[in-house]
């Protein structure tokens, strides 16, 4: 094995000793605390949310492991595209904040995703994990209609390495965050998957939104 192939190596064993153990970061979500803490819900018409139709199936997805896409290494994630709601953000890498919550991205600009590096990036082996703001004190932000995604919808992840993940949508469910069920969330199928989560639920000016509305999507092509 060649010297750059033994560094490659080293650089993966890195990146995947630091990825944060799901197993705590359920334990973190069921203990009350939210994913995702900003949401202002102080418009009269609130965002959508998603029908029991769209919950997942017991097939996890329409496609099939033989016709799936080789995952992909490792590369960081550029920009979210879902074009059944019109989205269309950079995204920034953000992490675990001081009480070991998902960081959010800065809530002042509402057009700004983030992608969690604790987890794998889009397209490897895992699930990836994508966040956003329903809303600001402004206005709707990047993930407002999240809750309004169907199956079969896609949603395309870019990456600095030049390729296009492209995830398709198996089911929307909103969940509270007194029982977010992280293991169901969070854990690995064996296959490339993409987790997107934004506040959802209802709303009180006491406590904010009461849940999140996850979005579960598989990798089916790579572009």
């Amino acid at each position: 094995m060649s010297a750059s192939e033994l560094s490659e190596l080293a650089e993966e064993e890195e990146r995947r000793r630091k990825r944060a153990p799901w197993g705590v970061m359920a334990l973190v979500l069921l203990t009350g605390v939210a994913l995702i803490r900003n949401g202002s819900g102080e418009f009269d018409i609130g965002p959508p949310q998603p029908a029991s139709a769209v919950a997942p199936d017991s097939r996890g997805g329409s496609g099939t492991l033989s016709t799936a896409p080789k995952p992909l290494g490792f590369s960081a994630a550029d920009r979210v595209r879902i074009p059944a709601i019109r989205v269309n953000a950079p995204l920034m890498p953000v992490g675990l904040d001081a009480a070991g919550w998902v960081a959010a991205p800065p809530p002042d600009d509402p057009d700004l995703a983030g992608w969690f590096t604790g987890a794998v990036s889009p397209g490897e082996k895992g699930t990836a994990v994508v966040v956003g703001h329903v809303d600001n004190r402004r206005g709707p932000a990047v993930f407002y209609g999240l809750g309004a995604l169907r199956k079969g919808n896609r949603i395309e992840i870019l990456r600095k390495d030049g390729k296009t993940a492209v995830f398709e949508t198996y089911g929307v469910e909103v969940f509270s965050k007194s029982g977010f069920p992280g293991d169901r969330v969070y854990g690995s199928k064996g296959t490339p998957e993409l987790r997107v989560i934004t506040c959802g639920g209802g709303f009180s000016k006491q406590n904010g939104y009461d849940g999140n509305v996850v979005v579960f999507a598989r990798l089916v092509a790579v572009s």
